[in-house]
């Protein structure tokens, strides 16, 4: 007598709902996402060839004007076109850095939050089993995730440029430390600001509902905040006494202590953005939360 047995198929796992939340996330904003990989990568290349070819051909050029390596003088004052890529790739990379935390405001508020409340979006994958609270947390997480390592790598290059010991170095003297772009581009302050312009966008969103508003809001509310810690900037640490509150007047060994008193403010504006954000959130979804 023969037995057959028969074999139940296998349960098809489901995918979890952050998992799922996550792969939707990246799914809907892949654009973005491939924009902030390549701009990285750009930035990160042209640094690195700032700090090998690029600098080797700016100097031999420099050199072959009859320059000495000092200040520029009469036969130095017109750098050739290797010097001029070179100065380019440095300003540009900076300029970068610069309006990365214009950037991210804008997405933020228009494309990642202000855009889904707005269609519907939000709405619906609340209904999957993924809770508002849930669905915030991911939208802030995965931006973050992916804006820290990228703004830390080209802050990275861009310091181990600018403490080079090469000798076109001293041809970009005029470059001061305490200029705003260089100050930010050479700490951990272009990533807390980025984080931060990254939770002003979601507050914007959450708090307008509508894309447009929500961005224009965003590029507003980030844009303010940097000029105000652009003038508060020289005051955040004492000067020497007998010397005035401005920023040329600071030593060169106050970099880090002003860099990170601005970064604990930045950071501190962030937390109390992303914090706003769950509140509003949650008193217009109640108990959804």
């Amino acid at each position: 007598m023969t037995t057959t047995t028969t074999t139940a198929p296998a349960a098809v796992r489901p995918v979890s709902p952050p998992r799922g939340l996550l792969l939707a996330l990246l799914r809907l904003h892949r654009t973005a996402l491939w924009f902030w990989l390549g701009l990285v990568a750009v930035a990160a290349a042209a640094l690195l060839w700032a700090l090998g070819p690029g600098a080797d051909a700016a100097w031999a050029e420099y050199r072959g004007m009859g320059c000495d390596g000092g200040a520029p003088d009469l036969g130095c004052d017109l750098p050739g076109p290797a010097f001029f890529r070179y100065e380019t790739t440095v300003t540009v990379v900076i300029g970068i850095l610069f309006l990365l935390p214009t950037l991210t405001a804008a997405w933020a508020g228009g494309s990642l939050i202000g855009r889904e409340l707005e269609s519907g979006t939000a709405q619906f994958a609340w209904t999957q089993s993924v809770t508002p609270a849930r669905w915030l947390a991911a939208k802030l997480a995965v931006p973050a995730l992916l804006l820290v390592p990228g703004t830390l790598a080209i802050t990275l290059l861009h310091r181990t440029l600018w403490t080079s010991d090469h000798h076109l170095m001293r041809v970009l003297a005029w470059r001061a430390w305490y200029d705003d772009g260089v100050f930010e581009a050479n700490g951990v302050l272009a990533t807390a600001h980025a984080l931060t312009a990254l939770a002003l966008g979601v507050l914007s969103g959450v708090l307008l509902r509508r894309a447009l508003p929500a961005l224009g809001v965003a590029v507003a509310a980030m844009a303010s905040l940097a000029y105000v810690l652009d003038d508060l900037r020289p005051h955040l640490w004492p000067t020497p006494p007998g010397t005035p509150s401005l920023m040329h007047e600071h030593p060169s060994s106050h970099f880090w202590p002003l860099q990170l008193v601005e970064t604990g403010i930045v950071l501190a504006v962030a937390a109390l953005a992303t914090a706003t954000a769950f509140v509003v959130l949650r008193r217009r979804t109640g108990a959804a939360v």
